[in-house]
């Protein structure tokens, strides 16, 4: 017998870790929470071997399943047996009481209930780490189960991890192509249908005119985004109604940046002091055609931040907002973007640094899953060669042409169906 303790950052990487190290036919006997992460101890009774492994049984999985039941429910006890303040006692009953009271001692176990919430949390952190184990050995029984029922599912399923999509986004489009057995017909299907998902604006922000502003984390590329739109402007309609305005007093150089910009096109400039109501400081644009505001990309913690948002947001300017994402982006970089700009109220994106991703996949993703119609491309440092109107069946072209070579590992798959069942439990409860 042959017993090993693995000690990772969180149960994904112990499990695999165990996986790696003593085969699938590990069993895992404890796990706790420590300092850093967690701990699993593992055991084997026998050597790994090819020809051992086994096809994950529906019976493991049903009483996995029944064992997550209990977790559930031990976490409704945990909650029910939180502290309840004592009921109200009546005055005659409080006289009767206070002299036997001060006639016998305290006793000893005065001092449990202090101590008590100390155990429900360690039941907590406990129940917790064994529903994450669970969790994760689920995610690995539904892989294992789809590659043995759904054999040309999981080539879709590859496929799509490839180009770069979230598993959510890659399960609704497979489940629509689900009754189609040719696999060439069903990757242009489902190519077709996200293709479809991507929404884009009806009518390109320039020609409808306005106040239009960009924002977004400090980095993705607004102010060399607006340099574009000015130019593209000034080329097709002249420097006459056109105007820009900066909110960003906070970089260093943005001023004179857009300055500069101005003096090039031979257009407006103004800066904009936040003391001042937006709308007060843009009154003597009024009659220009396009107003384009640039801001700072503030932290999320920044109070300047909600400030700014919230001139954004008011009615009496009519601000058109376009979140600027860039394609270089991680998944949670983009998340957090959406999450912080949200409030001012988005009319759609601009994706930039198209030709400095490796991957489409994120950005897509959350363009899709937030319903953000796409309003421009920028795919290089060229003003204004470099910005184009976005068509989504190029974008999905681009996309695929950016897949990576290589598929990804069975340890990958595994942890986006635990990510899947994860969801799908979320949803139930």
């Amino acid at each position: 017998m042959q017993v090993k303790r693995f000690f990772a950052a969180d149960m994904r990487i112990a499990m695999k870790m165990v996986r790696d190290e003593l085969g699938a036919d590990a069993v895992i006997i404890g796990n706790r929470r420590v300092a850093g992460g967690v701990e699993l101890t593992a055991v084997l009774d026998y050597p790994m071997n090819a020809s051992s492994a086994k096809q994950p049984s529906p019976a493991l999985e049903d009483e996995l399943r029944k064992t997550q039941t209990r977790i559930a429910t031990a976490h409704a006890e945990l909650k029910s047996a939180a502290p309840r303040q004592p009921r109200q006692v009546s005055d005659e009953k409080k006289k009767t009481a206070a002299p036997a009271a001060a006639a016998r001692p305290q006793p000893a176990v005065a001092k449990a209930p202090a101590a008590a919430p100390q155990v429900i949390e360690a039941m907590r952190s406990e129940l917790h780490g064994l529903r994450e184990l669970i969790e994760v050995q689920l995610g690995s029984i539904a892989w294992g189960q789809e590659k043995s029922r759904r054999p040309q599912q999981v080539s879709l399923w590859r496929r799509l991890q490839r180009v770069g999509l979230p598993a959510d986004l890659s399960r609704s489009l497979l489940e629509k192509v689900a009754a189609i057995t040719e696999p060439r017909q069903a990757w242009r299907m489902l190519l077709g249908h996200l293709s479809q998902s991507i929404k884009v604006s009806k009518v390109e922000p320039l020609e409808e005119g306005g106040v239009i502003a960009l924002v977004g984390s400090a980095g993705v590329g607004k102010t060399t985004t607006l340099a574009k739109l000015a130019a593209r402007y000034v080329l097709k309609y002249g420097p006459q109604n056109i105007a820009l305005a900066s909110m960003d007093n906070y970089r260093i150089g943005a001023q004179e940046q857009l300055k500069t910009l101005g003096r090039i096109l031979d257009v407006p400039v103004i800066q904009v002091d936040p003391s001042q109501p937006l709308a007060k400081t843009l009154a003597p644009l009024a009659r220009k055609r396009v107003i384009l505001i640039d801001t700072a990309g503030l932290p999320a913690s920044d109070p300047m931040l909600r400030m700014q948002l919230q001139a954004l947001s008011d009615r009496g300017i009519k601000s058109k907002n376009y979140l600027v994402l860039a394609a270089t982006s991680q998944s949670q970089v983009l998340k957090a973007a959406w999450h912080n700009y949200r409030r001012c109220g988005l009319a759609g994106c601009i994706l930039t640094k198209l030709d400095e991703a490796g991957s489409l996949g994120d950005v897509l993703g959350l363009t899709i899953s937030q319903h953000l119609p796409i309003a421009y491309l920028a795919d290089g440092p060229r003003i204004p060669e470099d910005l184009h109107l976005p068509r989504s069946h190029a974008l999905i072209s681009r996309a695929v042409s950016l897949q990576s070579e290589e598929d990804p590992s069975e340890d990958t798959m595994a942890d986006m169906f635990t990510g899947l069942y994860n969801e799908g439990s979320r949803q139930v409860g």
